[in-house]
């Protein structure tokens, strides 16, 4: 049965106040004075509030209520619709805005009005069909953002070790604050309804523009990729890091997608995807946090195998034991082990490229992760297969990935080998200046 019509005049405003206040209280911490990244993550903190309040809603909408044959088929073609624009404009469109003062920024900006008018559509189509490509059109927009964030980061920081803290800390940020937002949406969507929890995450949207308004117009590369870039960033240990952090990415988009089908056919299915959300989220939170100090302890191309171990041996016993149980622990490690493989993997580019601009370094790597996190989820919507064996093709892939790249190594220069250059780069060298070094290599 169709919900009523939600109107209530003054009900912006009155949603709006938590959104101000959450600013608020984010601005406070954050004041000291507001330095180029404590207004990246203000502005992504509120980035990531108005994310989680979309998806508390849709739990009680007709995204989830349809039946799953024509769900799927859906999912399949608006991921399609949207992502290939994103395929081929991304790399076409990236390169312009970088050389453009505050280009960045302005995506930035874009996307938040954007998400603000995509959320107030939601609310007022959340049970009809219309609603499918309003999803989709947001978790485009949301994958933009990623990459713009991405490109930003490096010209918030003074030296590589900041720049690894920069990271860790805008993932531990986004844990937080996503747990934070879920009471307050949880709330308004049992209290009042769906639609003024999509509201409310539209508040947080326009307060995440003007945040967005007073992050620093930097140019993120002023020339094109130089030849020495070009080398360094095609190296082989670039490459199949690379590749490990294309298929970490690709199992998260896989195992989410997955389980939002195959838990629908279990008993209590709700929530169990519920506590998958939960789970991965902690599993994220977890990874930033600790991904530095284990750093410190081993190296990155460690890091990165010992991410796909875990993925694999977790995929495997979890499709022998099955169970909706099985599910949310795999969830769990599996977010975990892509937190630790994205640090370890921005490590690598730091070491192995230095004279490459980093900001578009991590833009280009950030999207082609993304376009992976997208067919992969393409790929579990289309397979249909049950829960075990979706685990059990995760854990192949991994340990797959994990066995060609041990191979790379052995003939010299894969994920698990240091090269002598990078070593000494490993051990010896004194962090430089990134701002320095960025203004030399575009002038």
């Amino acid at each position: 049965m169709r919900r009523p019509a939600f109107r209530a005049p003054g009900l912006v405003r009155a949603l709006a106040r938590p959104a101000v206040a959450l600013g608020s209280s984010i601005g406070a911490v954050t004041r000291v004075p507001a330095s180029k990244f404590r207004r990246l993550a203000l502005t992504h903190s509120l980035m990531i509030a108005g994310d989680t309040a979309m998806v508390v809603a849709l739990a009680d909408s007709l995204f989830f209520d349809i039946d799953l044959d024509a769900a799927r088929t859906r999912v399949m073609l608006f991921l399609v619709l949207s992502f290939a624009p994103f395929l081929f404009i991304a790399p076409l469109i990236g390169p312009m805005i970088d050389r453009i003062a505050g280009g960045r920024r302005l995506v930035i900006q874009i996307v938040a009005l954007l998400r603000v008018g995509l959320l107030l559509l939601m609310a007022q189509y959340l049970d009809a069909l219309a609603l499918f490509p309003l999803v989709f059109a947001s978790l485009v927009l949301q994958k933009t953002y990623v990459v713009s964030k991405s490109a930003i980061v490096p010209s918030t920081v003074r030296s590589e070790t900041e720049l690894v803290e920069a990271n860790s800390k805008l993932g531990l940020i986004a844990g937080i604050t996503g747990a934070a937002v879920v009471l307050p949406a949880a709330a308004l969507l049992k209290l009042v309804s769906p639609s003024a929890t999509l509201i409310f995450g539209a508040a947080i949207f326009v307060a995440a523009f003007v945040s967005a308004t007073r992050l620093a117009p930097d140019v993120v590369a002023a020339r094109g990729p130089s030849e020495r870039e070009e080398v360094e960033l095609h190296s082989a240990s670039l490459q199949t890091g690379a590749i490990a952090m294309t298929v970490l990415r690709g199992n998260v988009g896989f195992t989410f997608f997955l389980l939002a089908f195959w838990l629908r056919e279990q008993d209590q299915g709700t929530l169990w995807f519920g506590l998958v959300v939960g789970v991965s989220a902690l599993g994220s939170m977890l990874g930033n946090a600790l991904a530095p100090r284990l750093r410190t302890r081993m190296r990155e191309e460690t890091m990165l195998s010992a991410a796909l171990i875990a993925s694999a041996v977790t995929g495997l016993v979890a499709a022998i034991l099955g169970g909706a149980v099985g599910a949310v622990v795999l969830a769990g490690v599996l977010n975990f082990a892509a937190s630790i493989g994205r640090l370890g993997f921005e490590s690598i580019v730091q070491r192995d490229a230095p004279d490459a601009n980093q900001g578009r370094a991590f833009a280009t790597f950030e999207t082609r992760f993304q376009l992976a996190w997208a067919v992969a989820a393409f790929v579990a919507v289309a397979i249909q297969v049950s829960g075990p064996v979706g685990f059990a093709i995760v854990g192949v892939v991994s340990g797959g990935t994990m066995i060609d790249l041990a191979a790379r190594s052995r003939r010299g220069g894969g994920v698990l080998r240091l090269s002598r250059r990078s070593r000494g780069r490993a051990r010896g060298r004194a962090p430089r200046s990134r701002s320095a070094s960025a203004s030399r290599r575009d002038r």
